[in-house]
């Protein structure tokens, strides 16, 4: 019998190593892929791509599969970066990984996976999917990673196995050490999809101009100078620069028109919660919940999951919490729940 053909997108971390491995136990023809997908400054100290193959490489072969490389560096400018630049100059905080996810690890790859032979893709991410045939009926992005994954659509889906989604990380980790794996110990990665952790002002600085003005109080009251609108995101307190007795401040919002920064003294000052927000750009995995619906939302990934009602019209919705949430951000990501069902999400504005 013909073996189903796979194709693992292999970061050189870890977590997509283990995931090869696994799918190829299962009986799998597994083949790995390597996105390249920044190139501007591939050479710096922060840009860790090519160190980041050859773990991938040396995987592959420890694993016993064969291994390519793809690059798809201008595909992710035009439909996730240059989509982060714009966001910023806007004044919200993007999440570039949400937007990656869609466009780029379930997209270009998909794309480039069917054509050289895929039944399927994988990659390592800690989620799993409910195929038609199960319970549920309902086929969605389910815990853990699937706050990075709601705006996957049911024909990617479709098309896509998580062999991490029972697991967890530590033993990923002791497996990938009795297997030999060489990044079995390796950091996982941070900072922004696929250009790393770096100094983030300096990193800004290339591609929008500073624009410096002034730090106040929602009454008014200038406190300091900012270093320009995008450095900031609502919740910050380090990098502010004000000193003084009493409590540490707080980044509470943005005045566009004045180019002012809003900030306040106290970690749970009251201008930090709200009880609601409005989202647009909806993005749905099965069809639109049903408003007026209790569900569960999450405005950080790291957030735990909190009580809502849900309001829904078309491309936009309201959510109303049973309790207010600290630093709702515009830019971020609202994701909605059911019980462990990822629902879908949208763009907090």
């Amino acid at each position: 019998m013909t073996r189903q053909k796979v194709i693992v997108g292999m970061s050189g971390g870890v977590d997509s190593s283990v995931s090869a491995w696994l799918l190829q136990e299962q009986g799998f023809e597994v083949v790995g892929l390597f996105m390249k997908n920044w190139e501007d400054d591939d050479s710096d100290e922060y840009c860790t791509s090519r160190e980041d193959l050859v773990d991938a490489v040396s995987a592959a072969d420890c694993i016993g599969i064969d291994i390519e490389a793809v690059n798809f560096s201008a595909e992710y400018r035009e439909r996730v970066f240059d989509n982060f630049l714009a966001e910023y100059r806007a004044g919200r905080t993007p999440n570039p990984d949400v937007l990656c996810n869609a466009e780029i690890k379930f997209k270009a790859f998909l794309d480039h996976a069917l054509g050289m032979g895929a039944d399927w893709i994988a990659t390592g991410h800690y989620a799993r999917i409910r195929r038609p045939e199960d319970d549920s009926g309902r086929p969605g992005a389910c815990e853990d990673q699937s706050y990075f994954l709601y705006r996957l659509n049911q024909a990617q889906l479709a098309r896509t196995l998580f062999p991490l989604g029972e697991w967890v990380k530590h033993d990923v980790r002791r497996l990938a050490l009795e297997l030999g794996l060489p990044n079995h110990a390796k950091p996982d990665s941070t900072g922004i999809c696929f250009i790393g952790e770096r100094p983030f002002r300096e990193f800004l600085m290339r591609y929008l101009p500073t624009t410096p003005g002034p730090m106040r109080t929602p009454e008014g009251h200038q406190v300091g100078t900012h270093q320009g609108l995008m450095y900031y995101t609502i919740g910050q307190r380090h990098g502010l620069g004000i000193g003084g007795p009493g409590e540490p401040w707080y980044v509470v919002g943005k005045d566009l028109e004045h180019n002012g920064l809003l900030v306040v003294q106290g970690h749970d000052h009251p201008a930090l919660f709200k009880d609601k927000l409005r989202a647009t750009s909806a993005s749905w995995i099965s069809g639109t919940p049903a408003s007026g619906r209790r569900y569960a939302a999450k405005t950080r990934y790291r957030q735990s999951d909190a009580r809502c009602a849900l309001t829904a019209a078309g491309n936009e919705c309201e959510i109303a919490f049973d309790q207010p949430q600290r630093a709702i951000t515009p830019g971020q990501s609202v994701v909605l729940y059911e019980g462990d069902v990822c629902l879908g999400g949208a763009i907090i504005c």
